[in-house]
């Protein structure tokens, strides 16, 4: 099997060589003409903005029009005409969008929360700074919903976190509907000239027949989006607008807690009351200083239920809005070309994270700790000088946190986690034009460490990477290379831990790098470079290399799943994007990959073929297969040596139906399997969606899981000086739901409530001990303990194990078995009263209870649920934007 996986790789790399060479021999994309809008002064009483653009300063500018299609055809003659007006004064841009329709009828109106519009819509955007890589989108959907958002790095992709004020109406008539904005020009950033030329681009989407069109067409094959757009002239005399807006709020909170046996911690209510500050001061005509004191974040819905039985740290995405904003900025991916990674020098859930520290806990102790740690005060300054200096700083300080213990009535408070400071740098420079773009970022932890319960913690953490980036040949092909480093400082407890923790385990055997119990001092690096065709014709490819050394450590900050490993790919990929036979579009993509560890031993490599498309009846499919050799697992037995494990096969299908419909359907199916009968797994997703009326959605997303392994961790001992691992069978079950209820009263006003039922149940099974990790015949690396070597203790609930390379006594094993049920839930209104004032009302409610039974039975686990006592919490949230 090796060697037809070796095939494989040379087949791609052939393929991919000659593709490499052939590019050059295209034809060079045809000439598309800039298009370039004069807008107008306002004279005399600027337009009210009402939807209705019977205003007499909309004559003195005239209507553009000639929009194409980008999709489903590309640059071909749109369904319906599309046209567009701009005028401003001092302080506004004023824009007007007709979009015509020959059957006003069926314009679709669907009433959402703002930044997530459905049905027809249109937008601006505006690249204020003339960079060619930046913009500014205001969309609005036919009902009025806003979509605003931040475009950069010239990807098409849109930040919808930034949430600028300004002001839009919408109405239908006979010919269609009609969009009216003002955009405040506070809202938007340029520079100090007499007479500016900006960056423009119209798009307005028909959902019947999801359709795309662009005021300045843009060819499918074309790489970059920011780049290509029109041109918007005739703004004369403009003045930067420094403002300042603060935005104060006030929070009032009430918990009740079942009581949980005789934890003096549970039961009753607990009220609180909180206040903060949130601001937004534009520090130059360039950068805006964004801060918040004493944040709160009670509105953001909770993190979805999860079992982690692996080594690694589970990843959760950012939701809370002050980090989630403007993020893109504070992006440094580990690996070149990989943008979205969640490997990274900065991961901002660290901040105002889980205390750290949880004490062991005699059966008579309990202990209430905090569930985040405290944020006292955060900024962040950003902006982009005319110069193509893009600048990101971000300082936090997170609060110290104690948690209060009870032993046997006696009270005592701990510490579970510092005070700590973060901070972050991000400067990036374009030249050539943004084709040659130069960056690097620092990161700083520093913690204020007084407790010795706190010393397995560093003191201080500090990262920094160069990243550079070219593009040629019209942003066809890119060149892209990382380098980074880390240094992290602290007693010898806490730089011992780094070493064998998940992430390194210099304690296996066999490592390249040993521990070193008197280190202070811990330090890596990391590199990365990439080759990528990503525009230009049908055809795109890419290769790619990179490096993590054993003592990489990010995660005071950042985030990283694993060191010590040396890897390639490369990937080529074929787009047909015009409709053609039954398909809208379609698209092909092919892989492979190895890695190897720093003693050079190959530890993993695959292959995998993708393909995905849109039917014409509006159905989209996607299919994937991917195929893995032999892989060596170095984090399987925590610490213990690298065990080889089987090749594997993973199959994926998804299909969804038509989303244009009041009711459609998604479907997943993913099928995993070991050679050798090692393990299996299924895993099967459903999503059916509903919407009644344009202002309520529904949504159920139910899950199964199901998986059968044959290697899982259990527990080592120490036996004679030498290391014994058990490892296990085991059976997982897993039902999941998401259910999601959306109604909106206004374009400001929403009401959303989602619910998670989780149930979950772990059988361990066929103990065994590991003792040729490193045999091919699967079964050959295990011994495995008979019947009559397993006695099982319900008394103690746990197993005895008379284990020959042990026979003075037996091993203990406490029973691993486990199974848990969870329900979790929010109910959220948010009524935004005036542009960037809010009101939140908010209902959070969590139940769970956990047992050793590790047998799926759904009535028993639903009886289990159904059972346990919720903690609810109830909050009221209102905050004012203020304009000084």
């Amino acid at each position: 099997m090796l060697a037809l996986m070796n095939s494989k790789y040379i087949f791609f790399g052939i393929l991919l060589a000659g593709m490499m060479v052939f590019p050059f021999t295209l034809k060079a994309q045809k000439n598309i003409k800039i298009k370039t809008y004069v807008t107008e002064r306002v004279v005399g009483k600027a337009p009210v903005i009402d939807g209705k653009l019977n205003d007499k300063a909309w004559s003195k500018v005239r209507w553009a029009d000639n929009f194409l299609q980008y999709s489903p055809y590309d640059e071909r003659k749109p369904f319906q005409k599309t046209m567009f007006k701009i005028l401003y004064d001092d302080n506004n841009l004023y824009v007007a969008i007709r979009c015509l329709d020959t059957e006003p009828q069926k314009i679709v109106r669907r009433l959402t929360r703002r930044d997530h519009i459905d049905g027809d819509w249109a937008g601006i955007l505006i690249d204020s700074y003339f960079d060619k890589r930046t913009a500014f989108g205001f969309l609005v959907s036919a009902a009025g919903v806003k979509l605003d958002g931040k475009f950069t790095n010239d990807n098409g992709n849109i930040d919808k976190t930034w949430n600028p004020v300004w002001y839009v109406k919408t109405s239908i008539d006979s010919k269609g509907w009609v969009a009216e904005m003002r955009i405040p020009l506070s809202q938007l950033r340029f520079a100090k000239k007499t007479d500016m030329t900006w960056g423009l681009q119209f798009m307005r989407y028909i959902f019947r027949n999801q359709e795309k069109d662009f005021w300045q067409p843009i060819a499918k094959d074309a790489s970059g989006f920011e780049s290509h757009f029109g041109l918007l002239t005739g703004l004369k005399n403009l003045k930067p607008k420094k403002e300042v807006f603060l935005t104060p709020y006030i929070m009032s909170k009430l918990s009740s807690t079942p009581k949980i046996g005789g934890d003096p911690f549970t039961g009753g209510r607990t009220g609180s009351f909180s206040a903060g500050l949130d601001g937004t001061i534009a520090v130059t005509n360039d950068l805006t200083l964004n801060f918040t004191i004493n944040p709160d974040f009670g509105e953001v819905n909770a993190d979805p239920s999860q079992v982690n039985l692996s080594a690694f740290e589970t990843y959760f995405p950012e939701l809370r809005p002050f980090f989630v904003e403007g993020s893109n900025i504070f992006n440094f991916p580990l690996i070149a070309g990989e943008d979205k990674s969640q490997e990274n020098l900065f991961y901002s859930r660290r901040i105002g994270r889980v205390p750290q520290y949880s004490p062991d806990l005699a059966d008579s102790e309990y202990i209430k700790s905090p569930s985040t740690t405290k944020i006292l005060g955060a900024f962040k300054l950003s902006g982009k000088t005319r110069n193509g200096f893009s600048i990101g700083v971000m300082e936090a300080l997170g609060s110290k946190e104690t948690a209060s213990l009870d032993s046997l009535g006696k009270f005592s408070k701990v510490a579970v986690e510092p005070m700590t400071n973060y901070f972050n740098a991000r400067l990036q420079k374009d030249f050539k034009n943004g084709n040659t773009i130069l960056g690097g970022m620092i990161t700083a932890t520093n913690r204020f460490i007084h407790d010795s319960s706190l010393l397995f913690l560093p003191k201080a953490a500090y990262t920094g990477g160069i990243d550079f980036r070219n593009y040629w040949n019209d942003h066809a092909y890119q060149f892209s290379a990382k380098i980074l480093a880390s240094s992290v400082v602290g007693g010898t407890e806490a730089i011992t831990d780094l070493q064998e923790n998940s992430r390194r385990y210099f304690q296996r055997p066999g490592n390249s790098r040993k521990i070193d119990s008197a280190a202070t001092m811990l330090q890596g690096t990391s590199a990365s470079v990439e080759f990528a065709k990503i525009g230009k014709g049908h055809w795109r490819y890419g290769v790619q290399t990179y490096m993590k050394s054993p003592g990489l450590a990010l995660n005071d900050q950042g985030y990283l799943r694993a060191t010590n490993v040396i890897q390639e790919s490369s990937w080529i990929e074929y787009d047909l994007w015009d409709p053609f036979s039954i398909f809208r579009y379609v698209g092909f993509n092919a892989s492979q990959w190895q890695a190897w560890n720093f003693s050079g031993a190959n530890t993993s490599s695959g292959a995998n073929i993708n393909s995905w498309g849109q039917f014409k009846n509006y159905w989209h499919a996607n299919l994937n297969v991917t195929r893995e050799g032999y892989s060596l697992d170095w984090s399987e037995l925590r610490g213990g040596p690298a065990i080889l494990k089987p090749g594997q096969w993973n199959y994926y299908v998804g299909i969804s139906t038509d989303s244009r419909k009041k009711v459609y359907f998604s479907m997943s199916a993913n099928n995993q399997f070991y050679e050798q009968n090692v393990g299996n797994s299924l895993n099967l997703n459903l999503g059916v969606h509903y919407q009644p009326f344009s202002f309520l959605k529904l949504s159920l997303n139910p899950g199964f899981y199901q998986s059968s392994d044959e290697l899982i961790y259990v527990n080592n001992y120490q036996v004679n000086n030498k290391d014994l691992y058990l490892v296990s069978s085991i059976n997982q079950t897993q039902l999941s739901a998401n259910f999601r209820v959306s109604l909106s009263f206004s374009p400001d006003l929403s009401l959303e409530y989602w619910g998670q039922p989780f149930l979950f149940s772990a059988d361990y099974y066929g103990y065994k001990r590991v003792q040729n990790p490193d045999q091919k015949d699967f079964e050959n690396q295990f011994y495995q303990y008979s019947g009559s070597q397993l006695q099982y203790d319900p008394g103690n609930n746990q197993y005895l194990i008379n284990d020959p390379a042990n026979p003075s006594s037996a091993l203990t094993l406490d029973n691993p078995n486990f199974s848990v049920v969870e329900f979790r839930s929010n109910m959220v209104l948010r009524w935004e009263f005036v542009p960037g004032s809010t009101l939140f009302m908010v209902w959070a409610q969590s139940n769970n209870d956990s047992n050793s039974m590790g047998v799926f039975n759904f009535r028993n686990n639903i009886s289990d649920l159904t059972a346990t006592k919720p903690t609810n919490v109830f909050l009221l949230k209102f905050s004012y934007r203020m304009k000084m």
